[in-house]
């Protein structure tokens, strides 16, 4: 009984936060409403039993919305994502599609036949999980991943002309602010 209570209790959820999405008027706050949809999204999973995979969905969608909301904050005109703006492009073109997918979706899940289960699970579902994804390719993908995130980060820092505080000086105390750019928060 409390499990079903906790899967429509993070059903609910998942859709009021999706909805929020779009429903909010700045990045910042969609950032964190898709994020808080995604943790509900994954949290079935825990219910399932699938501990690694519920933590790992859960930690790297945490991780992404926050590297995506710092560089919002490090990089978009409007301070941190937090100025009013529209999340919806061609709403109507969008709604169609959102409903027109949701249609084709609820019909497959009424109208296909589920198949049955041939033999019996592995002893050690994870392991069976990450052998048949990975392969012997594991540690050759976790460098890669780390490479990736260098990279990432040396993108950025050689791109970006300057800090988000350097206009301040070295130690921070320069009074009025030396922004290049005029009218921003340093006025």
């Amino acid at each position: 009984m409390a499990e079903a209570v906790i899967f429509w209790v993070c059903a609910a959820g998942a859709v009021a936060t999706g909805v929020a999405v779009f429903r909010v008027d700045s990045m910042a706050r969609a950032t964190f409403a898709l994020l808080a949809s995604f943790v509900f999204a994954a949290t079935p999973l825990l219910l399932l039993g699938l501990s690694y995979l519920g933590v790992l969905v859960i930690l790297m969608m945490i991780m992404e919305m926050v590297v995506m909301a710092i560089f919002m904050i490090m990089l978009m005109m409007n301070p941190a994502g937090l100025m009013p703006m529209s999340m919806v492009h061609n709403r109507r073109g969008s709604l169609a599609i959102a409903v027109g997918t949701f249609v084709v979706l609820g019909a497959g899940v009424l109208l296909v036949d589920w198949p049955q289960r041939a033999g019996t699970p592995p002893e050690d579902v994870t392991f069976a999980l990450g052998e048949a994804l990975m392969g012997s390719h594991m540690l050759v993908m976790l460098v890669i991943g780390l490479g990736l995130f260098a990279t990432i980060v040396s993108a950025v820092v050689l791109a970006h002309p300057r800090g988000r505080y350097d206009r301040f000086g070295d130690d921070l105390r320069g009074r009025p602010a030396d922004d290049p750019i005029r009218g921003g928060v340093g006025r």
